[in-house]
């Protein structure tokens, strides 16, 4: 087999290694006047402007030993745009930093940025800087995702009411249980290097951990629909965390209808093998970036002609708590068990 190309980034220095990955950029929105390759990106906004940051740290954000760099490229900018899509915006620009060790050759890096291109090419989003640092080990990768919308339509999570319906995008779990997957498979690699990774059955599982997508189509949906939620959130830490936040900041209670949370079929089989059970992985399990949001009982109908929105639970007098009604019948407080990266590694 051919040797893999492998150039140091010493030979180019930051300067050439920057000119190299950003050669091909072309700016695309209106709002993005000057981009890379000035000490300061340009934006002149038509409208209000929404601004958040993820950064992702090898080892406890992410394990390269069943992350393909592309991926993590690619979703390094999608969980930033669904920070901005759970604000009711439309992200616009993009600024990615990012620390490498020497383990790193030019062409890793290239594959990485070949990810964020992906990603920006198919939400529409302009890469328009960034930095390149050393690193005395590891890889830290952070991004910057700015966006736009008016004013009176942006969403925050501290406008929830009592009476309003609480609804979700997509499934829930699967990102949790495909990290599950590539968890066991990387534990039998390091035991037995020579054994194949079986991931065969677990592609949608896997998919959602490695390459998730942000909702960009519920933020048009909303606008088609004269559609502004009371509140909203993305889905990031698991939906005991995120429905504990909205509650919080709203000071609302909340009931959630075990019955009416959405888990794929591959999710719930899956989850069930490793003996856990699967409304545990939609509550707890996290990084599915799907849209947690609240509604006026006037836009229900309008909700649920949408076959990838399920309403399911309602939000209540703050005295009567945070409960998750089961499918048995029961009422259980819900508490925070979403992951933590202040505590947690990958």
């Amino acid at each position: 087999m051919e040797k893999a190309k492998r150039t140091e980034i010493s030979t180019l220095g930051e300067f050439g290694l920057i000119d190299k990955l950003t050669q091909h950029i072309q700016l695309k929105n209106t709002s993005s006047v000057k981009g890379v390759g000035d000490d300061a990106a340009i934006i002149q906004p038509a409208t209000t402007q929404v601004i958040t940051t993820d950064i992702l740290v090898e080892g406890i954000h992410f394990d390269l030993v069943y992350t393909p760099l592309k991926h993590l490229g690619y979703k390094s900018v999608i969980v930033n745009l669904s920070d901005v899509y759970a604000m009711n915006a439309t992200p616009k620009q993009i600024l990615v930093s990012i620390a490498i060790s020497n383990r790193f050759s030019v062409e890793a890096i290239e594959e990485i940025y070949e990810g964020i291109q992906l990603a920006c090419t198919k939400y529409n989003v302009d890469l328009i800087g960034g930095d390149t640092t050393a690193s005395p080990k590891g890889l830290v990768i952070n991004v910057v995702a700015i966006g736009e919308q008016e004013k009176s339509k942006i969403v925050t999570r501290n406008t929830a009411k009592e009476g309003d319906l609480l609804c979700v995008t997509g499934d829930l779990g699967g990102a949790y249980m495909g990290l599950t997957v590539l968890q066991r498979e990387k534990q039998v690699f390091l035991n037995a290097p020579d054994a194949s990774i079986e991931l065969a059955g677990n592609d949608y599982i896997v998919g959602r951990q490695l390459k998730p997508e942000a909702r960009k189509d519920i933020i048009e949906f909303f606008a088609e629909e004269n559609i502004i939620p009371t509140s909203m959130i993305d889905i990031s830490d698991g939906l005991s965390s995120e429905i504990l936040h909205l509650c919080k900041q709203s000071n609302v209670g909340c009931q959630l209808n075990e019955d009416g949370v959405p888990i794929a079929n591959e999710t719930y089989d899956k989850a069930l093998e490793f003996g856990i059970d699967p409304i545990n992985c939609a509550l707890s399990g996290g990084e599915d970036y799907e849209l947690l949001f609240t509604i006026l009982p006037s836009d229900k109908n309008k909700v649920n002609a949408h076959p990838d929105i399920s309403i399911i639970g309602e939000m209540l007098d703050e005295n009567l708590g945070v409960k998750l009604f089961t499918k048995g019948g029961n009422y259980h407080d819900i508490i925070s068990l979403g992951w933590n990266s202040l505590k947690d590694e990958a």
